[in-house]
């Protein structure tokens, strides 16, 4: 493997995509049933890519890209982990080892059990396995001593089966992987428009004048929303982009799948603006932006114009105007432009887009959302809307791109720690049983939960919760903390060896493989980042016949600790067309759910905000009047610090799904055979007195004693705002303390730690 640092000059997409769909699809040693399995992705009849949430543009022949490609490939090795594979590997062995390495093996054969006097996992059956939950369960003294995590894979069924066995068990305790990246969306919308959705759909991206793209790397994390974009862009769309980074997917992008893109020089432009602010100065960007105006706003009405704003969409549906704009008047330009990093002149750049347009949508991803303010700047994203009357009519919304495939849908059909108090009253009616009403725990109050001793049982429906978590320590004491940790899993990860005083490891099917029961091949459903719900059908045959969907070990466990209350589990397990009728029973938007699966592309759940319908307390959309923050990072850290503070934000590669890595590249930011890297801007560089290439140490400023270090990393100069830095996760989860979470999200702050960094020689390195 040749390490090495080489900017990449190409478009996003192109040539090198294309060789390296090629190279996963041929290496996993199964190209037939690899291409197989990609012309049916995202197609009717077919099943939904395992990557990303973005919405399927129907009619197409091929619907995915070089990361859904590596998805797809990634579950479809021929590579196993065997009894004899763990024969072979102790624990304390397997501790020892990276992350690419553990994944790397392949698929988990059967179901395993972690023997603690001999160190190694060793066989175990089915029926053993989930009896040995049940009576686990059973013997806790309290329900919430039961912590039921889940994975964005998750299908709806599985999802919604998941969620009854928990509340009928009785806890609210669902931490879910959205706790630890969008959870600041979902609340920030909920409160100021009472859903916690996307308004857009993938249409209004082709009938948008104006395209507003906050924190987010498409060319890495969802590269089937360049398509959108390019068509956006070719069609006239001002596309503005603000991210920290400058990524070469919202630069330029050659697609892949364009014979004329492919065989000339030809590419398109993306952004016609990029802007780079500092980490967590997007708020005082957007604050800027709508000062802009207001300042235009009032010269046009003082001039006898009609102004900038959409005062009839305001005195309609909108309350808490007066209060947001004194806020913004009292908010001065010193500090808009030294928060976001950003001039004057920029920003107004910025806002003349914004104004020109008649129809806006602004997205974003984790860029935004892993901060402590983060619930503040997406209220402050919504008020810009709101301002102009931006929502609900064609090429025009608020567009959360949610990160997993099935994110969404999971919190759809509920889990959730804090379900409303409607939908628990709609579940007791219709199932004939009480459910709890009390707060559950999110994921860094069930990881407290696990260190304090007061969770007891840890089950994860996929993810890998060790590596995603924050904290990476404290995590890791949490699961060894737990009388019984049950991971259901496809492979080998990170959470099997930071295991419990006992462990289970249970296969899961993928999605791409086909799901038998009772004699009959079930589908599932999803529902993407644009509200749309749709059937999903694997083709491939599964690995091994000791692996079970994620419906039927859920049915398991459940028909284990609760027997046949409230429901026939295991009937269900069988017949995939009964949960989807206790789902449409329960869950409104969902009425005639098997029906209208028949639909080709399947169904829209609707908005009730882009319909006008505001679900909140008052009735209308709210306008949030929050100041700026005081300072990006917290006088009390700087003051401790005693160094030359920097702001570490998390990242994937571009060979990384989530924590999932598929090799050592990261194509478009040049970096090659290697993750140990830190990102740095050149000036940045020599003020700390340091050279490109040079191995440093980072340790975080916080405000408890607990000593959080890395090291090895090497200096790459990088086009970054200068006190900014980036590295890779999972190497700099360690790095974030778990109680740095975002205001009203708990969600941890990734993109905003407040490190130190030190020179380390080279010798030192381990």
């Amino acid at each position: 493997m040749t390490k090495k640092i080489k900017p990449y000059q190409g478009p996003a997409g192109g040539w090198g995509a294309l060789s390296s769909t090629t190279r996963f699809v041929f290496g996993s040693k199964q190209p037939a049933a690899n291409i197989r399995n990609l012309l049916r992705a995202n197609q009717v009849k077919g099943f939904d890519c395992p990557g990303c949430a973005w919405g399927d543009e129907q009619g197409k022949h091929f619907s995915f890209c070089e990361n859904g490609a590596k998805a797809i490939s990634w579950e479809a090795t021929t590579k196993r982990v065997t009894p004899a594979f763990f024969q072979q590997h102790s624990l304390s062995q397997l501790q020892r080892q990276s992350d690419y390495f553990l994944e790397y093996q392949g698929r988990i054969e059967q179901p395993m059990y972690l023997n603690r006097e001999t160190d190694h996992y060793q066989p175990i059956s089915w029926d053993d396995a989930f009896a040995l939950i049940g009576r686990h369960l059973q013997a806790l003294d309290h329900p919430d001593q039961l912590e039921l995590y889940t994975s964005g894979r998750a299908s709806n069924e599985a999802a919604y089966l998941y969620q009854l066995f928990g509340r009928s068990f009785g806890t609210n305790n669902f931490p879910d992987c959205s706790n630890l990246c969008h959870e600041a969306s979902g609340v920030a919308l909920t409160q100021a428009i009472g859903v916690g959705k996307g308004t857009v759909t993938l249409h209004d991206f082709e009938q948008a004048d104006a395209i507003f793209v906050f924190g987010q790397n498409p060319g890495t994390n969802h590269p089937r929303m360049l398509h959108s974009l390019r068509n956006a862009a070719r069609n006239g769309t001002a596309i503005v982009s603000f991210n920290n980074l400058k990524e070469r997917g919202l630069e330029r992008f050659a697609d892949p799948q364009s014979p004329l893109e492919m065989l000339t020089p030809k590419d398109s432009r993306i952004s016609s603006h990029y802007f780079c602010p500092r980490l967590g100065g997007d708020m005082a960007v957007v604050r800027g932006m709508v000062k802009q105006l207001l300042a235009w706003d009032t010269a046009a009405l003082a001039e006898g114009g009609v102004g900038l704003f959409d005062r009839d969409f305001i005195a309609t549906h909108t309350q808490g105007l007066e209060d947001y704009l004194n806020q913004v008047q009292a908010t001065s330009w010193t500090q808009i432009t030294e928060q976001s990093g950003l001039s004057q002149e920029q920003i107004s750049q910025a806002a003349r887009v914004y104004a020109d347009a008649s129809k806006v949508i602004v997205t974003w991803a984790m860029g935004i959302t892993q901060h402590k303010h983060s619930v503040a700047t997406i209220r402050e994203i919504t008020n810009l809307q709101l301002l102009c009357g931006q929502l609900g009519k064609p090429g025009a919304g608020l567009c959360p791109v949610r990160g997993h495939s099935n994110v969404q849908g999971n919190r759809t059909v509920g889990i959730n720690e804090r379900p409303s108090a409607a939908f628990l009253d709609q579940m007791e009616q219709h199932f004939k049983h009480p459910m709890p009403r009390q707060p559950g725990h999110n994921a860094v109050a069930a990881i407290q939960a696990l260190l304090d001793g007061n969770a007891k049982v840890f089950i994860a429906l996929g993810g890998n919760i060790a590596a995603a978590a924050p904290d990476t320590l404290a995590t890791a004491r949490a699961l060894a903390n737990c009388e019984l940790t049950v991971q259901i899993s496809t492979k080998l990860n990170r959470s099997h060896i930071m295991a419990g005083k006992q462990a289970l490891i249970l296969p899961c099917l993928g999605r791409t493989e086909q799901d038998m029961q009772a004699g009959v091949s079930q589908f599932i459903t999803v529902e993407d980042s644009f509200s749309m719900v749709h059937a999903s059908e694997g083709v491939g045959k599964p690995n091994s016949p000791q692996q079970r969907s994620e419906t039927a070990i859920v049915a398991g466990i459940a028909h284990a600790t609760l027997g046949s209350q409230p429901v026939d589990w295991l009937a269900l397990s069988q017949d995939y067309n009964l949960i989807r009728d206790h789902i449409a029973a329960t869950l409104p938007g969902f009425e005639r759910f098997n029906e209208r699966l028949m639909q080709p592309g399947g169904f829209y759940l609707g908005n009730s905000a882009a319909r006008y319908q505001w679900q909140t307390p008052n009735g209308k959309a709210n306008f949030g009047a929050a100041p700026l923050p005081e300072s990006l990072i917290p006088q009390a850290i700087t003051a401790k610090a005693q160094g030359l503070l920097s702001t570490l934000q998390t990242l994937r590669s571009h060979d990384q799904y989530n924590t999932t890595i598929y090799g050592m590249d990261d194509r478009y930011r040049g970096v090659y055979g290697q993750r140990m890297v830190l990102f740095m801007h050149p000036d940045e560089i020599k003020r700390r007195g340091l050279q490109e290439g040079d191995w440093v140490e980072l340790s975080t400023v916080w405000l408890d004693d607990v000593e959080r270090k890395v090291g090895g990393f090497k200096v790459v100069a990088y086009d970054i705002p200068p006190g900014d830095v980036a590295a890779y996760y999972p190497e700099t989860n360690p790095l974030v303390p778990l109680h740095s979470v975002g205001d009203g999200s708990d969600t941890p702050t990734s993109k905003s730690i407040p490190v130190l960094i030190r020179k380390q020689q080279a010798a030192r390195i381990i």
